[in-house]
């Protein structure tokens, strides 16, 4: 989300796209305690979360094409393959799995017509379900041209307290395991919690075989606002603009500085009460919790959001957890649990 921001800062044209390893088709049937919201786009497809990143980041609309799933990925194989599409031949993960994600890239190319596609696999690097999506992606910097493909590599600095370092170890195994299976990477994005020196940054790049400048510290700050910020004062967009000849225009973003000033700056708060089922795991409400936050900050206004459990409200005297709210919000849920609670809120 990030990089498209700093990318589209620059009057780039850019697209996205989530590559997730679960067998599930969609997130629409998985339990939000395990994968947090569903986020739908404008086509009504039901898509991973970082998806309404992307949307947020980037002041895009995505569609389903944006959100590919293994499950996805071998149903359309086996049904082609029930079909006679393959005209009897024996179907296999090479090439018959992998060919199928490529062409999901290249749909969404066609689709959105953007200048850069930025895909993003999740799970860890090693993953054994992960291995064709990374095998896709391996394949494309042959299929459409070694300068037209770039691999950035986001990896964690774990931090030891009992002798006060971070350390890059895990970090070059990961490396190490994305160069078995011919990936290279081009950026390595180092999180940690706490700052990356510049010795930490050369070991790094000696270890991994990246130049030092692609070695980027993206230590935690107070708001993932701030990320594009930071991506920008080391100087990525520029890496990519280079690394991919792509024309740009100069950076622009007086914006997103204004944001991230706004967020800091301390201001009146409203509160409101969120009923929901699912309030144990924000995440299942990140883009209703990122709406408030929008809307709160438009009206110069702090938001202090009170997590109320439905169920809670079923019970005598629940209501208690409303009265500070100055408004309330019920998001939706599935299944008979708590759904009286949240009608009693709405009531």
């Amino acid at each position: 989300a990030s990089i498209g921001t700093i990318l589209k800062s620059r009057r780039i044209t850019i697209s996205a796209q989530k590559l997730d390893p679960y067998l599930n088709v969609d997130p629409g049937t998985m339990s939000p305690y395990q994968h947090g919201e569903v986020f739908v786009t404008q086509d009504g497809a039901e898509t991973d979360l970082d998806l309404g990143n992307y949307e947020r980041f980037m002041d895009i609309n995505l569609t389903a094409e944006s959100n590919v799933t293994s499950g996805q990925i071998y149903s359309s194989v086996i049904a082609k393959e029930r079909q006679g599409d393959f005209l009897g031949g024996t179907i296999q993960v090479v090439p018959h799995v992998i060919n199928e994600i490529k062409s999901r890239f290249t749909k969404l190319a066609e689709k959105s017509q953007a200048e850069v596609i930025i895909v993003e696999i999740g799970g860890t690097v090693g993953d054994i379900e992960g291995q064709p999506f990374l095998e896709a992606i391996r394949q494309m910097r042959n299929d459409v041209g070694r300068d037209n493909v770039l691999y950035i590599h986001v990896t964690l600095l774990p931090y030891l307290n009992t002798t006060k370092e971070l350390k890059t170890k895990p970090t070059q195994h990961s490396v190490n395991e994305l160069r078995r299976t011919g990936i290279q990477p081009d950026v390595v994005i180092c999180r940690s919690d706490y700052p990356i020196t510049d010795g930490i940054r050369e070991k790094i790049s000696r270890f991994c075989d990246v130049s030092q400048e692609a070695v980027i510290p993206l230590t935690t700050v107070g708001t993932i606002y701030e990320v594009p910020l930071v991506l920008e004062e080391y100087r990525l967009g520029e890496i990519i603009v280079n690394r991919l000849n792509l024309k740009a225009q100069p950076p622009d973003l007086n914006q997103w500085q204004e944001l991230t000033k706004r967020i800091k700056t301390p201001r009146k708060p409203v509160n409101i009460a969120l009923v929901g089922k699912y309030v144990e795991l924000q995440d299942a409400y990140y883009s209703v919790r990122e709406a408030l936050k929008h809307a709160a900050l438009y009206h110069n206004r702090d938001i202090n959001l009170e997590w109320v459990q439905s169920e809670e409200l079923e019970k005598e005297g629940g209501y208690h957890l409303l009265h500070s709210a100055q408004g309330i919000i019920v998001p939706g849920g599935f299944g008979i649990r708590g759904i009286e609670g949240m009608i009693n809120a709405a009531a």
